[in-house]
């Protein structure tokens, strides 16, 4: 689950229209929620343990969503893995376990940051939102869970340029930190329809949660 939850906060992040360098992470990101449709990109991941060492091997794969809630996250390295969204059902496949599992977008999606960049509601209502100072070039905030139980992380933050989610740190309820960087952002690309879409292969065994 916690897996589903990270690539579901992950997928729509991708680029909008510049703002000026004035401009909060706040500000950043509500514009983006409010302008960009869809958009499709790269990205990269890798998860550290409290320690500092790797938690799982790094990842690297491509992206594409459409509002309201349609979204597809491919891990193309060192493994691949599927997870892809048609607006009702979220259905992460897995070729090597032969196994797919289907979840309720809103069963799936929950209390995470993905609920505010899907749709179109207000971040506030469902996370306590802070300002952090600039780094790496970024403008950053900081979004915790109102309940952490229920959303399975305890915090997330996002760095901003030019209207853009580059970068996004989750820590988890473990102590563990997932990195995702973001590039190649094309903003209100349009999206074939089929990248919304499943169906499973023959043989592929379907656990519905």
């Amino acid at each position: 689950m916690r897996s589903v939850v990270r690539a579901l906060l992950f997928v729509l992040l991708a680029c909008g229209p510049a703002l000026t360098w004035a401009a909060t992470a706040q500000e950043q990101l509500k514009t983006f929620v409010s302008t960009v449709q869809s958009a499709t990109g790269s990205f990269s991941q890798v998860t550290t343990s409290p320690q500092g060492g790797k938690a799982a091997p790094a990842q690297q794969g491509t992206f594409a969503f459409q509002r309201p809630g349609k979204f597809r996250w491919e891990v193309q390295k060192p493994y691949a893995q599927l997870i892809v969204a048609d607006g009702r059902q979220v259905y992460q496949y897995d070729p090597d376990l032969a196994q797919v599992t289907v979840r309720e977008v809103g069963k799936a999606i929950g209390a995470s940051p993905a609920a505010i960049l899907f749709g179109s509601g207000d971040l506030e209502q469902a996370f306590n939102v802070s300002a952090l100072p600039d780094k790496d070039g970024l403008q950053w905030l900081r979004a915790k869970p109102h309940n952490a139980a229920d959303a399975g992380f305890a915090q997330v933050d996002i760095g901003m340029r030019d209207n853009t989610p580059v970068r996004i740190l989750l820590l988890d309820a473990f102590g563990q930190t997932t990195r995702v960087d973001l590039s190649g952002l094309q903003a209100n690309a349009p999206v074939p329809a089929s990248q919304f879409q499943f169906t499973a292969p023959k043989g592929t065994d379907v656990v519905r949660m």
